[in-house]
């Protein structure tokens, strides 16, 4: 006994009146915010059901607000089980059970030490609406007497509406309204008999006790409801025995939690926070469920095995309707639900760099131009200067356009980007979907932060042929009728010339066979695809995006707060294995298909270490694509050219060679 109560008598008299002192005033504010403290239930409260393209369920958008319930409304049953199992003299005592406190009383002593309270229904909800958790004898002093209070201002049915829906039932779901929508999608007077039960069983402890707990614990739970219920003679021993063999069949949880919670996010953006309340619809969306799920299992093995303490992004679209097939924002949204393929801004190094190639395409600039990359220095005013370096400080000295692309080249990716003017460039990328703010050189070591969303949306135009195609989640919408309320069809933008989109795409094939993601080149001979690496300063951020004409997918891994993976912690040696882990699911069952060579664009055959068109006696020889009108009419002069006929004159556009002078800011060692 000394363990539980205080060593005198008087001590406990204290605790008495300072309990009673104090209560008074709980009970003089409480009352008026008590019943239908929330918004009442809408008649025809239900869910969202989301759907992938095919049709597959794969998730619910439930209602931010907490509903009351009026007792009118809340199946019967379910009154009687929960007065079954939480208090089954609820009827009778005043608020507080002197038989239930003697019996706990025993138990306390027994144990020396609180292991039963005695509570009634009322006592619960004071305790939940008042009090915490925690087991004194001050606070079950206080629970005591603000329970008589209850009792006397509110009827047993009003205190029952009031448990109801404040108790909590475990996955967030406070209320009975939230509940019987979170498990069984129903309203509370639509539930069953052997729904109710298991409900009704929950309170004691909703982490154990709640439907997608241990299958076994929460039958048992929900099993000694009823029998408790045939105890007290409100069902029979009939049906407690059909009750108790009903399977435990909650609703599914949802899959693809970073999809699912996008899709909510994009009706509150376009239909404000209303529709989600009032429910009822359903959402076809543009997903793949099977390739959703590929998309979190390839990231959550491929980066959990780097290092546990690692992030990651998968962005998955069809480039000719903009429908995002799979989007993983993290690794495990259970324990982290930031979406970092939407919302994470961070440089994408040379991953950028095909923009500013297929920019320099479009206004003239050839595959097989000649290129020098050795470092030069860039002044402006009399004492800042500026000296791009390569990745490891490894310098090629000349080199084509195109193996600048493969190479990963940042000397030459300023230089191009120079020639082509900055303004030029940042034009192009809005077109694309980049919105850059900068107006340096250093844009072309991708110093800009952007999304991996907008990333993969701005290659889109590479892989279709010349068109921006505006990511699509949401295809069309029912209403509670299956009526359809909304249709999105796809909004594709004509933004780069086709003969410049696949100029591009052939000189970004080189990167996947003997460039900075060489290891995909098997991949690449068996599927044509193109694609790009990035890896930024210090090793901070490793990307890859890629894509054939079907489809275009990016990732990214790196940290939330930006560190230092470690030496060798590249986009192609990190990101470009994931993401020909993930391509061969979504490409499996599909034709394989090269981008079509528009009309617009010539094949020559050039010498590669001149630029020039191979002669006779050129040692080397290759076929080079061009725009027409850009390809070259002399014959290489080193093995014999000039004493061929030079082709007839080609309209070339002359490239914007205007200088254009970098701010100071720090520029990453990127490849």
């Amino acid at each position: 006994m000394k363990e539980i109560f205080p060593k005198s008598y008087k001590k406990w008299l204290f605790l008495i009146f300072l309990a009673l002192s104090t209560t008074a005033g709980f009970a003089a504010s409480a009352g008026a915010e008590d019943i239908a403290a929330y918004p009442s239930l809408p008649y025809e409260y239900s869910s969202i059901k989301v759907f992938d393209s095919k049709g597959r369920f794969f998730g619910r958008i439930l209602p931010k607000e907490r509903y009351w319930v009026s007792i009118d409304r809340i199946n019967p049953f379910l009154q009687k089980a929960v007065v079954a199992i939480e208090d089954a003299r609820f009827y009778q005592h005043p608020g507080v059970d002197i038989r239930g406190i003697a019996r706990a009383l025993v138990k306390d002593v027994a144990k020396r030490k609180f292991v039963e309270g005695g509570s009634t229904i009322t006592q619960q909800l004071i305790k939940n609406k008042y009090f915490s958790g925690q087991k004194t004898l001050d606070r079950k002093i206080k629970e005591s007497f603000l329970a008589m209070e209850y009792e006397r201002k509110y009827s047993k049915k009003q205190i029952l509406e009031m448990y109801l829906n404040e108790i909590y039932y475990g996955n967030g779901a406070w209320g009975i309204a939230q509940a019987a929508r979170l498990y069984f999608d129903k309203s509370p007077r639509d539930l069953s008999e052997a729904e109710c039960a298991l409900l009704a069983g929950i309170p004691k402890a909703p982490v154990r006790y709640n439907p997608y707990g241990s299958a076994s614990v929460v039958r048992n739970r929900r099993n000694l409801v009823l029998k408790r219920m045939a105890e007290l003679k409100m069902i029979s021993a009939r049906e407690k025995q059909k009750l108790a063999a009903a399977p435990i069949s909650p609703i599914k949880r949802g899959e693809a939690p970073y999809y699912l919670d996008f899709i909510k996010n994009k009706l509150v953006e376009q239909y404000g926070q209303s529709i989600i309340e009032r429910g009822g619809l359903e959402v076809i969306t543009a997903m793949d469920l099977n390739l959703q799920k590929r998309a979190e299992q390839v990231l959550y093995e491929g980066v959990k095995k780097i290092s546990p303490t690692l992030q990651g992004a998968l962005f998955c679209m069809d480039p000719n309707t903009g429908d995002l097939l799979a989007v993983a924002g993290g690794v495990d949204f259970t324990s982290n639900s930031y979406n970092r393929a939407f919302y994470a801004k961070r440089q994408p190094g040379s991953a950028i760099k095909p923009l500013i190639y297929a920019t320099a395409v479009e206004r003239g600039y050839t595959a097989g131009s000649i290129w020098n990359d050795t470092p030069v220095t860039y002044t402006w005013g009399t004492e800042e200067s500026w000296t791009p370096q390569n990745y490891g400080k490894e310098y090629y000295g000349e080199l084509s356009l195109r193996e600048a692309l493969a190479y990963s080249d940042n000397v030459i990716a300023v230089r191009l980007l120079e020639g082509v003017g900055i303004p030029n460039f940042v034009d192009f990328a809005g077109r694309v979907g980049l919105s850059l703010r900068s107006r340096n050189l250093s844009l072309a070591l991708g110093t800009e932060e952007v999304t991996l969303a907008e990333l993969v949306r701005a290659y889109s135009p590479l892989a279709n042929g010349g068109s921006r195609a505006e990511v699509r989640t949401i295809i069309r919408i029912y209403d509670r009728y299956y009526r359809t309320w909304t249709e999105n069809p796809p909004v594709v933008t004509p933004v780069l010339s086709p003969g410049a989109a696949f100029v591009t795409t052939q000189m970004m094939k080189d990167v996947l066979t003997y460039g900075t993601a060489k290891s995909l080149k098997k991949f690449s001979q068996q599927r044509p695809s193109a694609g790009k690496t990035g890896t930024t300063d210090n090793y901070q951020d490793a990307w890859f995006i890629g894509y054939t004409p079907q489809v275009v997918t990016g990732i990214w891994v790196g940290h939330d707060r930006p560190e230092p993976g470690g030496r060798g912690f590249t986009g192609g040696a990190v990101c470009a294995p994931l993401w020909e882990r993930f391509m061969r699911s979504a490409l499996a069952g599909k034709p394989v298909v090269d981008f079509p060579k528009p009309d617009t664009v010539v094949s020559v055959s050039i010498d590669p270490a001149t630029g020039y068109l191979a002669a006779p006696d050129c040692p080397e020889k290759r076929d080079e694509f061009y725009l027409a009108g850009t390809q070259p009419t002399r014959y290489c002069p080193q093995h014999g050219g000039d004493a061929l006929p030079l082709l007839p004159p080609a309209a070339i556009p002359t490239p914007n060679a205007e200088r254009q002078q970098p701010a100071v800011i720090p520029i990453p060692d990127q490849r």
